[in-house]
């Protein structure tokens, strides 16, 4: 039942009257010794309230805030020693709960349970919060019964009447939100007793971070942010506070977590929430060693910490060392039989470390402890969906959000799958392709012909298969597809695998020439044999970066290029060594590193492929798939340790790469007077005399020629503009920008009328920019004024690889292909302009069927031909080609 509203009066924080009994000065000290504890002056607290609480001896009160402040800086020992030590009594009744909460900080549970009896039994001023200790207690001894009789009891002392100071009524809260485990309504009234513990105790930031918990625990982070804030704002040290506001952020996917959880360590080096939570973060990295040191110091402070055995568990799982893991499960199943999170965090680590079949494994042994752990039903549920196991998947997640109705993940998850009731299917040798409805007649003959493409070059480049089929799913919303990847909308990639499930945006989900699908669709298929011939363990970046690779090596217009800012980054120290490269991709130092860190990885293996060959690639894999380490691996199959490792690809970034990094970090051209190459192309900036004396001061700058050339551009002065143009591209071959110098050239080419020039120019820069689809379009018009058709179809099929929802285009393709005799593009082209709805319906079925029939297929003709005659009965041609047709034998 719900918590009615309050009729008593509420009377103020607790050690208010012990305060009136000390003398006055003893008052000023305490008060003092308060104010500084509050601000995080740890150590002026402890030398203020010192001599008040020396050997226990002192008022309550006194030794109470002593207690605290060495508390909340991790001095344990020293608490409990004002406390009586960690055997006998505490000096006051009202000590023993404090007395208790410390034991509990180290692990004395017996010890601590003893104390919080005293407390109860010599009805001391907060004997509720120490009978809710022994509540929470029984709780983490599997003693689930016990615990809830105790829970609910706390709706009763709210409920009788009397008057409840913030200490009482922080009990409540914490109370009511045990219980919300079962019945999440009751999260509404936690709330409230949290705020009416913080009007009873204003000053007091506990009742602020346990609201901040509660808010974060119901995935509402900006809530948990104010209440952290608040405290943190009085005390910028608090270490509880820190960490509450670190996993805030680690919810955001804010790059500041770490730093933050590592503040807390500076207050407070024996917190164990930070140790497991930056343990945690570690293994995010797959710095699985770290990991482990980081948990087992947290099990020094704590050796019964369910929580550190927990993640110290998942870390020797993910490390492949199961007789550790397995000895840890037991520890913590003798401490709480029936102690769900255990593997729930194993099954979560085991996502970060893209394990899908082991997280699903993981939650249902957790459910088997417990059936009201949502949080596991809700990891299996998704991880069966990624895995391609979609009817069971969709019941977990519905027994998920049914016990956690406030899981944005669910319930997005969920009304995503009723949306994809309107997705259909095409299977082909390995794949089973999903699209929505109404776009699959025009996607699938592209996707199907691509994905085979893929899998048989790859089959043979690696010598292995992956586990097949392979489901494919393309969705035409970014935020259905965010949704299928992380449960939530925001994600910024394009594709995503899950091994043998693969997920991405299609073509109509971004702008034309906002990305290439065709290229995202061989990058996900490559992430399907990384996964499944590593056992899931290649580490990410190893595995964007190959990917990368695979883009560049299926056509050479693919993939990620070299850009000014990379060039810069990496000249400036900001992009990690290679021994250090997964850095960049979980936790980036800096805005759009992960973009630049794939086409580094692509990079790394650019240079592997060519030194070692595509053997030692295949053996960087298998060795993973055994549990070897990036760096027992660049020893056995490279001959290097890390250090060398780094020391050689830098030296091959800067064979490979030292003229344009020179040119582009030559900044003074760009810096004093071109401004961004954008602004200048669009006729923004400095005028042209002083674009001029940029370029004259530094020749080798690129953006400064590339600068002054579209400004000469401008007035006409194309001679001037083509001759900085080509000093720019000899400056910077490569560069894929469409401010660039074959931008540029392309245009002085046009303005003089030199076709062929600015046709040449185009495609010059379509093979550097795989996304480039006006430039396609219009380098395809420039070929049909030239009569070329065999420019004309590269550049059409180019263009329409990247954005196939062009009717004219494709209808133009297919006349061309038809003329040329390749009757395979022309029934592709063909049937995507019947999938794209043309007003003479009759034409385009009448010109597929003459595809079909070009290319042998009587039967698809034959189909072809009479939904023509559907449309248009008396269609004399269509009347004749059906005769023919028959005629054939079909």
């Amino acid at each position: 039942m719900r918590l009615p509203r309050p009729t008593a009066t509420v009377r103020l924080a607790l050690g208010v009257g012990l305060l009136a009994a000390l003398p006055l000065q003893a008052q000023d000290e305490r008060a003092r010794a308060r104010d500084h504890l509050y601000t995080g002056a740890y150590d002026d607290a402890i030398a203020a309230i010192s001599p008040l609480s020396r050997d226990g001896s002192g008022a309550p009160d006194a030794v109470a805030l002593h207690v605290r402040a060495l508390r909340e800086t991790g001095r344990y020992d020293e608490a409990l020693g004002l406390l009586g030590g960690r055997s006998g009594s505490a000096p006051s009744i009202g000590l023993e709960r404090l007395k208790g909460e410390v034991l509990l900080e180290v692990g004395e549970w017996e010890l601590a349970e003893a104390a919080f009896g005293r407390s109860v039994a010599g009805v001391a001023p907060d004997a509720n919060t120490a009978r809710l200790r022994l509540g929470e207690q029984a709780f983490q001894r599997g003693r689930r019964a016990e615990a809830h009789e105790v829970f609910d009891s706390f709706i009763d002392i709210y409920n009788d009447g009397t008057s409840l100071g913030g200490e009482d009524l922080m009990a409540v809260a914490r109370a009511v939100t045990w219980l919300g485990r079962e019945r999440p309504d009751l999260f509404q009234d936690a709330l409230r007793a949290y705020d009416e513990a913080r009007a009873a105790a204003p000053a007091d930031p506990r009742p602020l971070i346990a609201t901040g918990d509660l808010f974060l625990s119901k995935y509402t982070s900006v809530e948990a942010h104010e209440e952290y804030r608040a405290v943190l704002s009085q005390n910028p040290r608090h270490a509880d506070a820190l960490v509450g506001e670190a996993r805030a952020l680690q919810f955001d996917g804010a790059g500041t977590a770490l730093a933050t959880a590592q503040r807390a360590l500076e207050t407070n080096p024996n917190h164990v929430g930070a140790l497991t939570f930056i343990a945690e973060l570690r293994m995010q990295t797959e710095n699985v060693p770290a990991a482990i040191e980081l948990a087992e110091s947290a099990l020094d402070v704590n050796p019964r910490s369910l929580e550190a055995k927990s993640v110290l568990a998942a870390a020797w799982y993910i490390a492949g060392n199961r007789s550790e893991f397995e000895r840890l499960r037991d520890e913590v199943l003798a401490l709480n039989p029936v102690y769900p999170d255990l593997f729930t965090r194993v099954a979560e680590i085991s996502v970060d470390s893209r394990k899908y079949e082991s997280a699903v494994e993981m939650a249902g042994r957790a459910i088997a402890l417990d059936s009201t752990a949502w949080d596991a039903w809700g990891v299996m549920g998704m991880n069966q969906l990624r895995t391609g196991h979609m009817v069971a998947g969709r019941t977990a997640v519905e027994k998920a959000f049914a016990g956690d109705p406030y899981n944005p993940w669910f319930k997005n998850t969920l009304d995503l799958l009723d949306k994809m009731d309107d997705f259909s299917s095409v299977t082909t040798e390995h794949f089973e392709i999903w699209m929505y409805g109404p776009e699959a007649a025009l996607l699938g003959p592209y996707a199907e012909e691509l994905a085979e493409e893929a899998f048989a070059a790859m089959s043979q480049r690696y010598g292995v298969e992956p586990p097949t089929p392979i489901r494919l799913e393309i969705f035409p919303s970014s935020a259905d597809f965010s949704v299928r990847t992380l449960g939530l909308t925001g994600l910024g990639a394009l594709g995503v695998s899950f091994g043998s499930t693969l997920v991405m945006d299609s073509p109509s989900a971004r702008d034309a020439g906002e990305f290439n699908w065709g290229s995202t669709l061989w990058h996900e298929i490559a992430h399907a044999f990384h996964l499944g011939m590593s056992d899931h363990n290649v580490p990410r970046w190893f595995s964007e970066g190959l990917a990368v690779r695979e883009q560049r090596v299926a056509r050479p217009q693919w993939g990620h290029r070299a850009t000014i800012p990379f060039l810069q980054m990496w000249a400036d120290g900001q992009m990690p060594p290679v021994s250090r490269m997964n850095e960049a991709f979980v936790r980036p130092a800096f805005p759009g590193q992960v973009v630049l860190a794939y086409y580094q990885g692509s990079l790394v293996f650019d240079w592997i492929e060519d030194k070692w060959g595509m053997q030692a690639i295949r053996d960087f894999l298998n060795g993973y798939r055994v549990g070897q380490t990036t760096a027992q691996l660049t020893s056995s199959v490279l001959g290097m340790d890390d250090e060398a490792l780094d020391a050689a690809f830098e030296s091959y970034v800067q064979e490979r790469f030292g003229r344009e990094i020179a040119a582009t970090t030559q900044l003074q051209g760009m810096a004093d007077a071109a401004g961004d190459l954008e602004s200048v192309v669009q006729g923004a900036g400095p005028s042209v005399s002083a674009l001029r004396s940029s370029a004259r001061a530094s020749p080798g700058s690129f953006p400064a020629r590339v600068a002054l050339a579209w400004a000469l551009l401008r007035i006409e002065d194309y001679a001037g503009a083509e001759e900085n143009f080509r000093a720019a591209q000899r400056l910077f071959p490569e560069y894929p920008g469409l401010d660039g110098p074959l931008a540029g050239l392309a245009r002085v080419h046009l303005a003089r009328e030199e076709t062929q020039e600015a046709a040449d120019a185009l495609r010059a820069l379509g093979q550097l920019n795989e996304s480039a689809f006006d430039v396609r379009r219009r380098e395809a018009e420039l070929r049909r004024e030239l009569g070329d058709v065999e420019g004309e179809i590269r550049a059409l099929s180019l263009a329409l690889e990247v954005f196939p929802y062009e009717l004219a285009l494709q209808q133009r393709l297919g006349a061309l292909a038809m003329e040329s005799g390749n009757t395979a593009v022309a029934v592709r082209s063909l049937r995507a302009a019947v999938a794209l709805e043309p007003v003479d319906m009759a034409e385009a079925q009448f010109q597929l069927a003459r595809a079909y029939l070009a290319a042998g297929d009587r039967p698809a003709a034959r189909s072809s031909i009479l939904r023509a005659l559907e449309i248009a009965p008396s269609y004399g041609a269509a009347l004749e080609l059906l005769l023919e047709i028959r005629g054939g034998g079909a």
